[in-house]
């Protein structure tokens, strides 16, 4: 039972490994969980899962594994041991509820017939005293009586249920989902090239004792500038129509780059890069930045992210005159080209999922004209980004 579900681990795409499956057996051999679901749930991903973005690839793979009815037996076999079912249960009852529990045949013969009438029920069943469902008398479902009961759904009224079978609902942690500020953050925090600079306003503790024992124990504090990520960021943003509905998370990327990177500058463009850009929208076409004295300006030693959806006319790319602002004498495509050859690093990051990239020609043109370096809006694409920029 456990070797099918660790291969539905692997299949879902959560890099889990023999050794974590070998602690997970090792934990239930040693009956650290007992008849619960709920515990076996939180105990597995515990041993199994090392990372907080595959929970949610868990949680499918778990609902997955155990939610059909061959895998009814294997639970109660693998998780509930003959002796606590025929000890440890019996001691939470009373004498009337044991005499009750043998009114079905014993335990055995309740689960059986659980499994018979889940296979027979074909919809939702409420009252009565048959049928899997909610209220009534029925041994098998939710918020009703019966001393010798399965428990279905959610938390029941009475709390004499003999298993709990929960449907359970978690929330979306997968890193292939769009990110919040302090995700964005993290992942930015993959380029670092520390370095001291500034003022010395930071304590230098090793060298202030160091410094102090050689003065004869006389207190010598001694001071250094801070330490500041050194990396150079020049960043560019595509700034509206198609982009607009990309806006905010835009803008946490934007924040999250600020507080990331000391030396960092920023522009806007429109669908792509032409032979000037611009710092402020509100004055863009008036205040004008030429790309040419940027790629001047700015040192090789420069990082450059490009964050646009790359979505628009193929003759926006390719043909002089293609933009749809004004007329570019030379085409978008020669402008990037400009910028790769001067920054050895260079990347693109676009919002658009990116299993959709295939279906808009511009998104492959400029995919193509980045040579492949361009990564989704996700903290697993930022993290690729980032890796790529700090070799």
């Amino acid at each position: 039972m456990l070797i099918n579900f660790f291969h539905g681990l692997r299949d879902a795409g959560i890099p889990v490994t023999t050794r974590e499956l070998l602690d997970l057996l090792e934990g239930l051999k040693r009956h650290l969980v007992v008849g619960s679901v709920d515990q076996f749930y939180y105990f597995s991903r515990a041993c199994l899962v090392k990372d907080e973005k595959y929970f949610d690839r868990f949680d499918k793979a778990f609902g997955a594994h155990f939610r059909d009815l061959e895998g009814l037996d294997d639970i109660i076999e693998a998780m509930i041991p003959d002796d606590w079912l025929r000890n440890e249960f019996m001691k939470e009852l009373s004498e009337e509820d044991k005499a009750k529990i043998e009114s079905l045949g014993g335990l055995e013969k309740l689960i059986e017939e659980f499994k018979k009438r889940l296979e027979e029920q074909e919809k939702r069943h409420e009252g009565g005293n048959k049928w899997i469902g909610t209220g009534g008398t029925s041994p098998f479902g939710q918020q009703g009586y019966h001393p010798e009961g399965i428990r279905v759904g959610p938390n029941g009224g009475n709390r004499r249920a003999v298993k709990v079978w929960d449907k359970r609902d978690f929330r979306n942690l997968d890193d292939s989902v769009e990110l919040g500020t302090r995700n964005i953050k993290l992942a930015l925090r993959r380029l670092r090239k520390f370095a001291r600079t500034g003022s010395a306003e930071e304590l230098d503790l090793d060298d202030t004792i160091r410094s102090t024992a050689r003065n004869a124990g006389l207190l010598d504090i001694r001071m250094v500038p801070e330490r500041h990520n050194a990396v150079k960021v020049l960043l560019f943003f595509d700034v509206g129509g198609s982009m607009d509905p990309h806006v905010k998370v835009c803008e946490e990327l934007f924040s999250a780059a600020r507080t990331e990177f000391k030396h960092m500058e920023n522009f806007y463009f429109h669908n792509f890069l032409y032979e000037s850009v611009w710092k402020n929208n509100i004055r863009r076409h008036h205040e004008r930045t030429a790309l040419l004295d940027i790629l001047h300006k700015y040192g090789h030693d420069y990082k450059v992210v490009i964050v646009g959806d790359a979505s628009m006319s193929p003759y926006e790319i390719v043909q002089p005159g293609g933009s749809v602002e004004h007329w570019n004498e030379e085409a978008g495509e020669v402008w990037l080209r400009r910028l790769r050859q001067t920054y050895e690093k260079c990347i693109w990051i676009n919002p658009v999922p990116e299993d959709e990239w295939e279906y808009t020609q511009s998104i492959a043109m400029t995919h193509q004209l980045m040579e492949g370096h361009m990564y989704p809006l996700t903290l697993h694409g930022l993290e690729e980004g980032m890796s790529f920029l700090s070799r």
